[in-house]
């Protein structure tokens, strides 16, 4: 079976779980990346929007279907986290407010 999605994880038990790892691939067609153990090369910008995610949304609803939950996801993704969330990395402002602040004009 080919693995249409991937997503990267953590090390953490969780993930690593025999029970897990044979869902992911044998049932859901996910295939997973994890970096190496002590690696600086970690994606952590990654890692904590995904644990803000699940922190802000995912725990906060009771999803009933895949649909469902990726309506949410986007419209958070799309309506707060790029457009309003302030962002400590990104000197408060949101990704969307940074990075128009951060344009500089084309030279002449």
């Amino acid at each position: 079976m080919l693995n249409r999605f991937r997503f990267n994880t953590d090390r953490g038990s969780t993930y690593t779980a025999n029970d897990f790892t044979q869902l992911c691939k044998e049932k859901l067609g996910i295939r997973q990346s994890m970096g190496r153990v002590g690696s600086c090369f970690d994606n952590a910008a990654a890692e904590a929007f995904f644990s803000t995610l699940e922190w802000e949304v995912l725990s906060r609803h009771s999803l009933t279907d895949p649909d469902q939950a990726r309506a949410i996801v986007v419209d958070w993704c799309y309506g707060f986290y790029n457009h309003s969330r302030r962002h400590s990395s990104a000197n408060m402002m949101s990704p969307i407010n940074y990075e128009t602040a951060s344009v500089q004009p084309d030279a002449a």
